[in-house]
């Protein structure tokens, strides 16, 4: 049976909904106050909260309601009030209140507004299994004090609109934090748009970011809506915001400043409502002192900074890394190992993992496909990664060789290893190496490294 939890001082109105809602079958809890609001919340966890705005005591509706998002944010929450102003509905909507209804109360209203928090209630359920399923879940894996430290710094920013700046290196999981501060922000209903600003040719950047009117750009008569505009009321990531050419970077400014946008073209300032969060493996500080990235703009993006650990620096990560990937892999239905050995696992943490979480889910992935059903011992793993130590020449190479041949040696190192780790994707190892796939082309094939994309 659906449950409902009313949290409101006045006895007769509690009886009321208390009342209405029986009838429709729902199990109805109670409570006077915030403060027993918030226990009996978390003991019963109802399907739906309806929560009177003015209560007695040191805390009022606005008060529970923002602990409630914290700590069961996928609980719909009516806000209920018969002297609220609409700067209280406002600020209850920002918090994440689903509805808001003025009392008196009439039943027809009363029970229309739970049918459709609680279908609101199965559509995030549903949309959370999906995501699951999929591998989509915005989780970051790991209790090494360094994800620890992580974890709390994203739990300190998600109820507030503040600009975040991730940083670290390539497969550490940048886009998973960003993610994971939407999914728990009160915009976490509103678009989450991803800008992947290396990807984009600079001359295309701003139009994708602000959009374009007719004619604007030669061979382009389309107008368009940029990403900014699409993401209104919900957050915009700048993936590798280090890439954002000078003239972006200006128009971005603004955006953070005055919360407006002009469209290429356009006659007109858009006001807009984005959080923007940013992420960069590049040095920024450095970049700014070498005037190749905005002061201004750097430091309005970095109000707070969120680093990223790399995957070396928390070995006691792994065990808990490999059952999340072969939990979401047993969900796909694809083969999954039925156990790890010991000396597997610490065979993993052994190894450098230049590639990150990313690269371990790329080994893990081929450990799968070739010894699903059956144990992974240390023999695996080691088919797979290179051994301990192994130096970046070969050791004929180290001493008395010539330069080229040393520098050709080392460079054919490196782009094999960024390949096993793209899974032999050229375009990945590309971007691994921070190059363009056709320089990459040209380097594997003057260095006789076969074609594998």
């Amino acid at each position: 049976m659906p449950s409902v939890l009313v949290v409101d001082d006045e006895a007769n109105l509690r009886w009321m909904v208390g009342a209405v809602l029986a009838q429709e079958e729902y199990e109805v809890h109670e409570a006077t106050d915030a403060a027993s609001g918030l226990a009996k919340a978390l003991e019963v966890v109802p399907d739906v909260l309806l929560l009177d705005l003015m209560m007695p005591g040191p805390r009022d509706g606005l008060d529970l309601l923002e602990a409630i998002r914290a700590q069961l944010p996928d609980l719909p929450v009516v806000m209920m009030s018969g002297k609220a102003a609409l700067a209280d509905a406002v600020q209850a909507t920002r918090l994440g209140a689903v509805n808001f209804l003025e009392k008196p109360l009439s039943p027809e209203g009363l029970v229309l507004a739970v049918a459709n928090a609680m279908e609101l209630r199965q559509v995030r359920h549903e949309r959370a299994v999906l995501r699951a399923d999929l591998g989509l879940g915005a989780d970051l894996v790991g209790d090494s004090p360094a994800m620890t430290t992580v974890r709390a710094t994203i739990a300190r920013v998600t109820h507030s609109d503040a600009r975040v700046l991730i940083t670290g290196e390539s497969g550490t999981g940048k886009e998973l934090a960003a993610a994971s501060i939407h999914a728990q922000s009160a915009r976490r209903e509103r678009p989450l748009l991803r800008v992947p600003c290396a990807a984009i040719p600079a001359e295309r950047l701003a139009a994708v970011l602000f959009g374009q009117e007719r004619g604007a750009i030669t061979g382009d008569p389309d107008r368009r809506i940029g990403h900014v505009e699409l993401a209104h009321g919900g957050t915009l990531v700048l993936d590798e915001v280090a890439a954002v050419p000078a003239d972006v970077q200006r128009r971005m400014r603004r955006l953070l400043d005055a919360r407006e946008i002009e469209r290429l073209g356009g006659p007109r300032a858009i006001k807009v409502d984005v959080r923007v969060i940013a992420t960069s493996r590049e040095d920024l500080p450095r970049l700014v002192r070498d005037g190749r990235f905005d002061a201004d703009l750097y430091f309005g993006l970095n109000v707070v900074a969120l680093p990223l650990p790399p995957l070396r620096e928390r070995p006691t990560d792994l065990p808990a890394l490999v059952a999340h990937f072969e939990a979401q892999r047993r969900r796909r239905g694809g083969p999954a190992p039925t156990r790890w050995t010991t000396e597997a696992i610490d065979r993993l943490a052994r190894h450098p993992w230049p590639g990150n979480v990313r690269e371990l889910a790329n080994v893990l992935e081929r450990v799968a496909l070739l010894h699903g059903d059956q144990v992974v011992g240390a023999a695996e793993v080691d088919a797979l990664l290179p051994a301990d130590g192994e130096p970046l020449l070969p050791a004929a190479q180290q001493l008395d060789t010539p330069l080229a041949d040393a520098l050709d040696a080392h460079e054919r190192l490196l782009i094999l290893r960024a390949l096993a780790a793209a899974n032999g994707v050229v375009a990945e190892a590309a971007r691994r190496l921070r190059t363009d796939r056709p320089n990459l082309y040209r380097r594997m094939k003057r260095l006789g490294i076969g074609d594998v994309g």
